[in-house]
């Protein structure tokens, strides 16, 4: 039996850094997001040895371990380890299974579209469908919430696990106590199209360390910094305006609203921008662009970019003379989910976790 996982990486489209502790416990926190046909995959099966194989194919790095020893945490395959480690110790009554796990994702870490977080939410999906445990989006979410935030001790807020799980475009909530609402939106059909038209992603070929903006920026909160604070009140604000006009399909509104969110969020710690970012951002903005904003923490990584769909084909070719990579993108509205594959190739089966979360639903209806 071969299970296979995929889990859509995402674009903030506001409000991102109002889910980080202690803000969100202090004031909540709002976020709009919007997952994408971008993914983090996983392959899971089981072996008939005594050992577990972990493959960052993306990375070229693969290790085999004794699933009776000390499961190593660090780099790729590592980090691939101590996610399975801990699903294993959280859902499985600590009991290591001998596996073969493969992972692939389309964006590299820190390239700001919640590429690892997305990542455990498809190793967390296939595990418990190769393991036959049900898991809703809620628990899915806030188990690769846990084990990554916690467990492995990663610095980061709660949207992209929530994101990846559900799917979709949605506003969420973020509270204490790990409470969290996600909201759906019934987003028009031409208002999505509009959007897919309008939106461009460049990806800075840097990777950034989003972990050391984010440390800064909880700290900037916790010293009770009112610089730091008042812009982050402003990027959750942010959030409900971004709502209301894609609600509304007020395109003109939404390039202001991102305009002034990417103010905001660049005073929540120095380190969002560089002197690259706003090269790229002034050959935007004199190219066709209507707004813009650094996806994820900052630093680097992708750059989305709003644009008059007539305008979308210069910026494009202007950018694309950039040492980036420029990127088109879709609006997906399916979550995570795993499937299983026979070794005969047969046709692919749906998932039984979300068979068995279907069916408790409509046995409560």
């Amino acid at each position: 039996m071969i299970i296979r996982s995929r889990a859509p990486l995402r674009i903030g489209l506001a409000g991102g850094g109002s889910d980080l502790s202690p803000f969100c416990d202090d004031h909540g926190g709002y976020v709009l997001n919007a997952t994408i046909n971008m993914y983090a995959y996983c392959s899971l099966a089981f072996r008939n040895d005594n050992h577990v194989c972990f493959r960052a194919t993306d990375h070229g790095e693969e290790c085999v371990e004794k699933v009776s020893g000390t499961i190593p945490q660090g780099g790729p395959t590592n980090f691939l380890a101590g996610v399975y480690s801990h699903f294993m110790r959280r859902m499985n009554s600590n009991k290591l299974v001998p596996i073969d796990m493969a992972t692939y994702c389309d964006a590299p870490p820190g390239s700001g579209l919640g590429s690892s977080s997305t990542l455990v939410v498809a190793i967390c999906r296939g595990l418990a469908e190769l393991l036959g445990i049900a898991l809703g989006d809620y628990d899915l979410a806030q188990l690769a919430y846990l084990i990554e935030r916690v467990d492995l001790g990663l610095k980061g807020g709660r949207q992209d696990q929530y994101a990846a799980a559900f799917g979709g475009v949605n506003f969420m909530e973020f509270y204490a106590e790990g409470r969290v609402i996600v909201n759906p939106l019934r987003i028009k059909p031409y208002v999505l199209s509009e959007l897919e038209a309008s939106l461009l992603l460049y990806y800075t070929g840097r990777s950034r360390a989003s972990e050391s903006i984010i440390k800064r920026q909880m700290q900037n909160l916790s010293e009770n910094k009112q610089r730091t604070l008042d812009a982050m009140l402003r990027v959750k604000e942010e959030a409900v305006r971004m709502k209301e006009a894609l609600l509304k399909g007020d395109f003109e509104k939404m390039g202001s609203i991102l305009k002034s969110g990417w103010i905001a969020k660049k005073k929540t710690a120095q380190q969002v921008t560089n002197p690259e970012i706003e090269r790229i951002f002034e050959l935007a903005l004199a190219n066709g662009a209507t707004a813009g904003k650094v996806s994820g923490a900052g630093g680097g990584g992708f750059i989305m970019f709003l644009t008059d769909p007539i305008s979308k084909a210069r910026l494009s070719n202007i950018l694309k003379k950039q040492p980036g990579i420029v990127f088109n993108c879709s609006i997906t509205q399916a979550g995570a989910d795993a499937w299983n594959v026979t070794r005969g190739g047969h046709a692919r089966t749906p998932s039984t976790s979300r068979l068995r979360e279907r069916s408790r639903q409509t046995s409560a209806s």
